[in-house]
């Protein structure tokens, strides 16, 4: 865990020895000490901080409504080349991408090409006798993560060293598998939902429903800097990804899944969520139908990578955070970083 315990100068005398004290403690005290330093005066100066986390790179996103859009980057893009962040870099937006179906699946519903009181079965009835309630659960069940069916990141059988090649194969790994609750009495999230939708979009379509997403969202927006997978990209423009516990660079670690496979820069993912919540990207009627089933926000977490992607209203600001390192205590730490960045933008918006 190289570059964990690097010291901390010009702390104010309290607060330095709370942190001093807590830097010489083991690592989950880390995020104490994030939590607990003084906040700094500007985005930049916290964002340069993360590298005293064991971060090892970080971009941030700030647009804020009658401003231009400011970008913030410190720490190694890749470590091993020396390469520093770039803050217009191609990074892994994992469930991000969970946005983007919902607001394609909503045009759908609007077009009425989708209904959402339809059943899994009834379109997917290859899994009719294959994933239990599957006659029951609901479009709209899945999209709001109201299924119980399984998530296949829980399964004891999911190879983390390894990509499969075919989204079939994340599939395998739970149907057949008893569901984890009855449809529609009670929330949690699993990953499949958004699997199954992914092929319910492909099916209704009769094409991949990242040409949809492109042609509907993407273009329209603008976004020339978003993929729908790993393989669309120049990999040498995508920042590496680190895990805590393992030496080399998991970028090549590939997720093929709907819900977690696109790509994207920080100013894309943070152009995508402001016409979200403002309107722009949905007409009334899709809008309203993707309020009743999704939220508007999201973070995303994959070996290597963790991101959050949040619009604050207060300050009609979205900020997009990037962190290209996982594992471990990190995802804490990431989460009092973003945070610590809302409080400065609330401090200087005064």
């Amino acid at each position: 865990m190289k570059g964990m315990f690097r010291p901390i100068w010009l702390l104010r005398i309290g607060a330095g020895i709370v942190t001093a004290c807590c830097l010489i403690l083991f690592v989950p005290w880390l995020a104490a000490c994030a939590y607990l330093k003084p906040l700094p005066d500007s985005v930049q100066a916290q964002v340069e901080d993360a590298s005293s986390y064991a971060l090892d790179g970080i971009i941030v996103y700030v647009d804020q409504q009658g401003k231009p859009p400011a970008f913030y980057s410190a720490g190694w893009q890749d470590r091993d080349k020396h390469i520093p962040t770039d803050p217009h870099t191609l990074f892994k937006i994992a469930s991000i991408s969970k946005l983007y179906i919902a607001a394609a699946t909503a045009m759908l519903v609007a077009q009425g090409t989708l209904d959402l009181d339809t059943s899994v079965a009834d379109y997917l009835p290859e899994l009719s006798d294959r994933l239990e309630n599957a006659k029951v659960i609901t479009l709209k069940m899945l999209l709001q993560h109201r299924s119980g069916i399984p998530d296949w990141v829980d399964d004891p059988e999911f190879p983390w060293t390894e990509s499969f090649p075919e989204v079939s194969q994340y599939l395998a790994l739970v149907v057949d598998d008893p569901a984890e609750f009855s449809p529609n009495s009670q929330y949690e999230y699993s990953n499949t939902n958004y699997l199954l939708i992914g092929d319910i979009l492909d099916r209704v379509l009769g094409y991949p429903h990242q040409r949809y997403i492109r042609a509907n969202i993407l273009a329209p927006l603008g976004l020339t800097q978003t993929y729908g997978l790993l393989e669309e990209v120049d990999a040498s423009k995508v920042s590496s990804g680190y895990y805590i516990g393992y030496d080399g660079d998991v970028k090549m670690l590939d997720i093929v899944v709907p819900g977690g496979s696109m790509i994207a820069t920080a100013e894309d993912t943070g152009r995508f969520l402001r016409a979200l919540n403002d309107g722009s990207l949905l007409s009334k009627e899709e809008q309203a139908i993707y309020s009743s089933v999704y939220e508007y926000e999201h973070t995303g977490l994959w070996p290597g990578y963790s991101s959050i992607a949040r619009y604050h209203r207060d300050l009609d600001t979205v900020v997009i955070q990037f962190v290209n390192t996982s594992g471990g205590n990190s995802w804490m730490i990431t989460e009092i970083i973003y945070n610590r960045i809302i409080k400065i933008l609330r401090r200087q918006h005064i």
